[in-house]
């Protein structure tokens, strides 16, 4: 079979089997012409056939494709360059190709944040950068520290628990943001302006509206999470970026109007780098949205004998919401104490994140595993006080002393033993005792007190001391009470404990959850009595 290769204004015969690919004929003109193909890290040459506009891919035979013989195909020589970075986001599932020279390796972490966040719609408060060994990318940094070679795969990565979150906002899905919106305030205010941000950035008009009118304001900068709020000096530059900045970079007319019909304030928004969003728009060549902003900056406000011109508005504007913010602050400062001049934003109690010391909370853990893992401390912190106060009744918040299992493990909570001793003088021995018997005596002490500690907190019925034969079952074997008999002795045997003063002591520390209804209690105490029957086992 005889085809003609058209290539480079030279036109070859070449004959051919019926069974040769796309991929053979390839290397038979890279041969025949003498083409250096190269397929490395920052640039691709390759031969591409086609035929009646087609491309022919690799694996096909021309037979089967219904090219006939003498049919005249075409080779062209193509080169691409690779990308230089890929970045894979977990919220999407996909990877992201930063396009440029080998240069954009020398670059600061701050500047690969900024390009990413341009290409991905996140605001860079909203996520942090990795290496492919896990080291995070500060913005201070440079990429060529950290050994990022060509071709690498960066890993992006958001606040525990915002995945969710930030999917149902890529995609402007209303119901699925106001679920996974944090409890905390201060949290669930920032959550807020980075999803007014991606729907803004990606033209989500229902979800924008929506957080619009919540009092989200699209002149408002995005800024940082509260937990880093503390560190101002090293944020990153474009953390002071807004939604309308957003919108007039992506040219979404729609979002955009709608800002401005909110607040005119958004006209003369400035981002970080001092420029307007007329500015901007002239920058990115968004015609519609240079045409849109012109005919507002350029029109007249009028008023009942009075007209004027939206910039001297604006200003206005500005003076009035300038003053209603200092109004507001004096009168939440004379409400607080007179030492304060001023509300701190910092409370006892916070988060505080150091870069490279404490433990990152941007890992993309899902909402439901950071929920639980929440709900795990808070539960440690209120269970932490009432095994205490199981244990050493007299100091409700006491603490065991330091010794190699809590050094080991501080964060597991000690075990409770109902027959450790409590008191430490030797009352009640006499001279001749010997520290065997001392401690049997403290031991017993120990186990009588604990034992009315548990029944004073769960007020339950005295112990039943009627002798009446009750009527067995007619299925009950004869070795039914044996069994059972043996059982409660071998309970009572291996835990210290009979099954009643297991059943209060389950109880009293389920009723130290006074937030909790009584049935929720209940639960909880029947949980910790099948752990405890788990545990022998």
């Amino acid at each position: 079979m005889r085809i003609f290769i058209a290539f480079e204004g030279s036109c070859e015969p070449f004959d051919i089997s019926q069974h040769h690919t796309v991929k053979t004929i390839k290397q038979m003109i890279k041969e025949f012409f003498h083409v250096q193909l190269s397929d490395d890290r920052r640039t691709r040459r390759y031969l591409e056939l086609s035929y009646a506009g087609a491309s022919l891919q690799d694996g096909w035979s021309l037979p089967d494709i219904g090219i006939a013989p003498c049919s005249t195909i075409r080779c062209l020589l193509k080169e691409e360059d690779k990308p230089v970075l890929h970045v894979f986001s977990p919220v999407t599932g996909e990877t992201l190709s930063l396009m440029g020279t080998v240069f954009l390796l020398t670059a600061s972490g701050s500047e690969l944040r900024s390009l990413v966040s341009r290409r991905s719609g996140l605001p860079v408060g909203a996520f942090r950068l990795s290496t492919p060994g896990g080291l995070e990318l500060y913005d201070c940094t440079r990429l060529d520290e950290y050994g990022v070679e060509v071709g690498a795969t960066l890993r992006l990565d958001t606040w525990d628990g915002w995945t969710e979150l930030l999917r149902g906002a890529l995609l402007g899905h209303k119901r699925t943001v106001q679920r996974y919106l944090s409890e905390e305030e201060p949290v669930m205010r920032f959550q807020q302006r980075v999803a007014l941000y991606v729907a803004a950035f990606f033209g989500h008009l229902d979800l924008a509206s929506w957080l619009l009118r919540k009092g989200v304001r699209a002149e408002e900068p995005v800024g940082v999470h509260p937990h880093r709020m503390w560190c101002r000096d090293t944020d990153h530059p474009e953390t002071g970026k807004c939604p309308v900045h957003a919108a007039v970079e992506a040219g979404q007319l729609h979002i955009l109007k709608s800002f401005v019909g909110s607040s005119v304030l958004n006209l003369s928004c400035r981002d970080p780098a001092g420029l307007t969003p007329l500015r901007m728009a002239l920058r990115g060549g968004r015609r519609d949205c240079v045409r849109y902003l012109v005919a507002k900056l350029w029109s007249a406000v009028s008023f009942p004998g009075l007209a004027l011109t939206m910039g001297v508005y604006i200003q206005v504007k500005r003076w009035a919401c300038r003053a209603q913010r200092r109004a507001c602050r004096w009168s939440q400062s004379q409400s607080q104490s007179q030492r304060q001049r001023a509300p701190s934003r910092a409370r006892v109690g916070d988060t505080v994140l150091v870069d490279g010391f404490t433990v990152p909370e941007m890992t993309s853990k899902p909402w439901s595993k950071a929920a639980r893992a929440g709900a795990g401390a808070r539960l440690r912190g209120r269970l932490l006080p009432a095994l205490m106060a199981v244990r050493d009744p007299n100091r409700r918040c006491s603490q065991p002393p330091p010794g190699p299992a809590t050094q080991n493990a501080p964060g597991r909570l000690p075990r409770l033993r109902p027959d450790a001793p409590v008191g430490r003088g030797r009352e009640g021995s006499g001279a001749g005792d010997g520290p065997g018997e001392a401690r049997e005596v403290r031991s017993a002490e120990g186990r009588d007190q604990n034992r009315n500690t548990w029944r004073s907190k769960v007020p339950l019925p005295a112990v039943s001391r009627d002798t009446n034969p009750r009527p067995r079952f007619i299925y009950a074997s004869p070795n039914s009470s044996l069994i059972l008999s043996s059982s409660l002795d071998s309970f009572t045997k291996h835990s210290g404990r009979t099954t009643r003063e297991n059943a209060i002591y389950c109880l009293a520390l389920a009723s130290a959850f006074t937030e909790k209804p009584w049935l929720h209690q209940l639960g909880m105490a029947r949980t910790l009595a099948q752990r405890t029957v788990h545990k022998l086992l």
